[in-house]
């Protein structure tokens, strides 16, 4: 948004979350002047949920849409059309024709992470807010640049890591803060992956009508089309990911692993790991134990959930889950709930004077707040970029099959120039990563 209608808001809230029925038009509905308005860029499995929540926000309004597959863009923009009983939404194929657009003020990105850096920075560079989905980048290189472009333009950057906006991981990373467990120690972390039977082979055959898949590859490198390819078999496939370690799940709960070890503006200073890559069309680990160890002595154990069940009693009920262990006692957290031992620890109470982590209980608003208010978000690009390198460092360290030492300050491996290599990749012509100076007309105070 522009400055003026920035400052119209802050000076008419008094408190920046609650919009008083003094400034909503009739009916306490918000006036279409002070909407946040906001495109959505990508709208498929995880986009169009977006869109859907998105629609539910009364002083956010859904004015573009874009994907490179035509039918996911009538789907979405059907969807919101009959959300506000006209025909406006606009449909693009081409990221740069929504953003370039002035009436923009925030954009979702819910593309595969290949294109995650690419729109972010031109986002950033055109002085748009930006909800990135997870994971960040496929190489810290570029997460690097979108954290550098996100810091030069001064827009809201929230990252999709939306257990921070969960009351099961907020307790729990809480009690941890508090002291209840006593000195925090271990996180061990169970994720996706484990044990698989091999796909069948790829079935090469011409992209379906209305499917640019030139641009879904995008800077990836160029590989022939099937229907195995680009359905969600795609997440295990290095060209595009880093697999359960980050894609699929695991970034979540490194996040939440950095969260609670208070260390989510650093990274870890070593690792290890061991692992077995998938052999068919996917090239990723299935299954995979990474070791990393902070400067405060905490040690993180992230595993697939199959290894992480034979390892710790905790995870055999067989979800996604992290526990937080400590000299005295432990908390498991999952998205189902948290359990803790002791058991009293349950009904333990978190007063205003104790240790607190920021409230959210909604990842979108607490976007839209930190728009309107200019505080920095629950998950802002300098957490996001250290959750990336975490992710890639174990990744990295599974490929090299050493263990590998990190140097938090400069970001790089301290002991093994053939990984620091593995920290970028190149992009396919004619994408390129750069991270532009932004215009002062652009850039958001």
């Amino acid at each position: 948004m522009d400055s003026s209608r920035r400052g119209f808001i802050k000076d008419a809230l008094g408190f920046p979350t609650i919009v008083p029925a003094a400034v909503l038009g009739a009916n306490g509905a918000t006036p279409p002047s002070e909407r946040i308005t906001i495109g959505s860029i990508g709208v498929g499995r995880m986009g169009s949920g977006h869109v859907m929540g998105n629609l539910q926000k009364e002083d956010l309004r859904v004015l573009a849409i874009c994907d490179v597959r035509e039918s996911s863009r009538l789907r979405a923009k059907q969807v919101v059309d009959q959300k506000y009983g006209d025909t406006s939404c606009a449909t693009y194929s081409d990221y740069r024709e929504l953003l370039a657009r002035p009436d923009i003020d925030a954009v979702v990105i819910a593309t595969g992470e290949r294109w995650h850096p690419l729109i972010g920075i031109e986002a950033a560079r055109r002085g748009k807010h930006i909800y990135c989905e997870k994971p960040m980048a496929v190489t810290v290189q570029e997460a690097q640049a979108l954290r550098e472009a996100v810091r030069r333009s001064g827009v809201v950057f929230q990252f999709g890591t939306q257990q921070r906006s969960s009351h099961y991981f907020r307790f729990g990373v809480e009690l941890v803060l508090n002291g209840k467990i006593g000195r925090l120690h271990t996180v061990a972390i169970a994720s996706t992956g484990g044990p698989y039977k091999p796909l069948p082979p790829e079935q090469i055959v011409p992209p379906p009508a209305g499917f640019d898949y030139d641009r879904w590859l995008g800077p990836a490198p160029w590989a022939p089309y099937s229907d195995l390819r680009v359905s969600l078999h795609w997440l295990n496939i290095f060209d595009y990911g880093l697999g359960h370690i980050a894609g699929s799940w695991g970034i979540h709960d490194v996040d939440i692993a950095q969260w609670v070890n208070q260390s989510q503006y650093t990274t870890p200073i070593s690792v290890e790991a061991t692992g077995e890559l998938y052999t068919d069309i996917r090239d990723t680990a299935a299954l995979y134990d990474i070791e990393y160890k902070y400067a405060n002595d905490v040690r993180v154990n992230m595993t697939d959930l199959y290894t992480a069940k034979k390892r710790y009693p905790q995870f055999r009920q067989g979800t996604m889950a992290s526990v937080f262990f400590g000299d005295k006692g432990w908390v498991y957290v999952s998205r189902e709930g948290t359990r803790t031992h002791p058991e009293s620890l349950m009904h333990s109470f978190i007063g205003p004077n104790d240790n607190r982590v920021v409230f959210s209980n909604d990842h979108k608003r607490n976007f839209m707040d930190a728009i309107r208010s200019g505080r920095p978000t629950i998950s802002p690009v300098e957490v996001a970029a250290c959750d990336e390198m975490v992710c890639q460092m174990g990744h990295i360290a599974l490929l090299r099959n050493r263990k590998l030492s990190w140097d938090p300050a400069r970001e790089i491996f301290t002991d093994d120039p053939e990984a620091n290599r593995m920290l970028w990749r190149p992009m396919r012509t004619p994408w390129r990563l750069d991270v532009p100076e932004v215009s002062p007309e652009r850039r958001v105070s």
